[in-house]
C-alpha cells in the first residue's frame, strides 16, 4: 500500500483507467462495423498528433495520439445521422461504396453506434461478476439491530427489531439497500415502511448528514439514518449465478447515477460534486495506491460510467446518434442537415461547458482558489 501517490503514479494509473476503457469502448464500434462489412480507416487512442501507429492489411491506421482523454474510431464515409448521398459517394465503386457506414441500412447503423457503450457495461458487469464471485454478495436482511441514540432513526420512532419494507416506496431487500438510499440523500426526508410485532406501519423521518475524510484527505458529504444490522450475513456465489449478481450491481450503479443527476437538476446536490479528468486521475492513484482489487472495482465504476454518459440524448455522444437514429425510423426520413447541424453546435458547446465547470471543480478540490485568494488577500 503507498501512502501518497506521486504524480507521475498518478498519472500511469489515470492512463491504466482510460486506456484501455477507451480501446474497449471504441473497440466494441470498431468490431460491430467490421462484423456489418464497413472498413475502418482509423482507430485512435488519444486525441491531436499522432504520437506512434501502424497500418494493417485492412487498411486500417492503429495509432495513439498525445492527448489520452478519449479516443475513435473513423469508419469510411459519412458517419452523420443525416448522411445524403453525394456525388462523390455516388461515383464510389460499387465494391467501396458498400464499406461505407452510410450504405448500411439504418438498424445496422445504430448497432455499430451502440456498440461502443454497451462493451462498456459488459466489462463491468465481467468484473462485477467475478467480485460476486469471489467474494460472495451481502445478503443481510434489513431487519434494525443498532439505533444511535439521537439518531434520524431514533427521532422518527424506529426500534430494534423493526424490519424495513421499503423507503420512500422503493423495496428493500438487503441491509445494503438502506445504506445505498441514505449515503446519496443527506437532509432529505423519507417515508419509511417498516412491518413490527406481525404488523405495518409507516414512519417519517429526514436523513442526517454526515461529513467524512478518507485517508488521502477527500471530504465526501453523505446521509445517515443512524442504525446497524443484525448480523451479518454473506453467501458465496457459484459461477453459474455470478453474471446475473453483475447485471444487478451494473443496474444499481446506474440508478445510483440517474439520482445523483437529478439531485443536481433539481438542486439537491452541488454541481461542485462533479469530477472531470484531473479527479479521475487523482482517484486512479489512490485506488491503486490501495491495492489491485480496488484499482479493478474503479475500473468497473468508470467503465459503467462511460457507457451511461455516451448512452445520453446529447448530440456529439453516441446517445445523440441513436436518438437522431430513432427519428430517422419513425419519420422514415432522416433529420434535416440543418437541423443536424444546429444541434449538434449545441452539443458541442454543452460539452465544452461542461468540460470547464468539472475542471474549475477539479482545480477548486485540489485547492488551487483558495491558494490564490490567499495570495491576493
Amino acid at each position: 500500500m503507498i501512502e501518497n501517490p506521486g504524480v507521475l503514479f498518478t498519472f500511469l494509473a489515470f492512463v491504466g483507467v482510460i486506456g484501455p476503457l477507451v480501446f474497449i469502448h471504441e473497440m466494441g464500434h470498431y468490431l460491430a462495423g467490421r462484423w456489418f462489412g464497413v472498413k475502418a480507416e482509423a482507430f485512435s487512442i488519444g486525441f491531436g498528433r499522432e504520437v506512434a501507429g501502424f497500418t494493417d492489411r485492412r487498411g486500417t491506421r492503429w495509432k495513439f495520439g498525445w492527448l489520452p482523454l478519449g479516443g475513435y474510431v473513423r469508419f469510411a464515409g459519412d458517419m452523420s445521422p443525416a448522411s445524403q448521398p453525394s456525388a462523390e459517394w455516388l461515383s464510389l465503386p460499387a465494391a467501396k461504396r458498400q464499406q461505407t457506414f452510410q450504405a448500411k441500412p439504418l438498424w445496422q447503423r445504430a448497432i455499430i453506434v451502440a456498440a461502443g457503450p454497451a462493451i462498456n457495461f459488459a466489462l463491468a458487469i465481467l468484473i462485477l461478476a467475478g467480485f460476486a464471485y469471489a467474494y460472495g454478495v451481502s445478503r443481510t436482511p434489513p431487519v434494525i439491530g443498532i439505533i444511535q441514540p439521537g439518531s434520524p432513526a431514533a427521532q422518527a420512532g424506529l426500534a430494534v427489531g423493526d424490519r424495513i419494507v421499503s423507503l420512500n416506496g422503493r423495496q428493500v431487500a438487503t441491509f445494503d439497500d438502506i445504506a445505498n438510499f441514505a449515503r446519496l440523500r443527506p437532509g432529505e426526508a423519507v417515508t419509511i415502511q417498516v412491518e413490527r410485532g406481525g404488523g405495518a406501519q409507516t414512519l417519517n423521518a429526514t436523513i442526517g448528514e454526515v461529513r467524512e475524510r478518507d485517508r488521502f484527505g477527500n471530504d465526501y458529504r453523505i446521509g445517515r439514518v443512524g442504525i446497524g444490522p443484525t448480523a451479518p450475513v454473506r453467501e458465496p456465489v457459484s459461477l453459474i449465478e455470478a453474471p446475473a449478481i453483475g447485471v444487478e450491481r451494473t443496474g444499481e450503479i446506474v440508478g445510483m447515477m440517474v439520482d445523483t443527476i437529478g439531485q443536481i437538476v433539481t438542486g439537491r446536490r452541488s454541481m461542485e460534486e462533479l469530477g472531470g479528468p484531473l479527479r479521475i486521475a487523482q482517484v486512479s492513484g489512490q485506488q491503486l495506491s490501495l491495492g489491485l482489487p480496488e484499482f479493478i472495482g474503479l475500473i468497473a465504476l468508470i467503465s459503467i460510467n462511460l457507457g451511461f454518459i455516451n448512452l445520453l440524448p446529447v448530440p456529439m455522444l453516441d446517445g445523440g446518434h441513436l436518438l437522431f437514429y430513432a427519428i430517422e425510423a419513425i419519420r422514415r426520413r432522416p433529420v434535416e442537415p440543418q437541423v443536424l447541424e444546429w444541434a449538434f453546435r449545441g452539443g458541442l458547446a454543452a460539452l465544452l461547458a461542461l468540460m470547464l465547470l468539472v475542471t474549475i471543480n477539479d482545480l477548486g478540490a485540489f485547492g488551487l482558489w483558495r491558494s490564490l485568494a490567499g495570495l491576493i488577500g
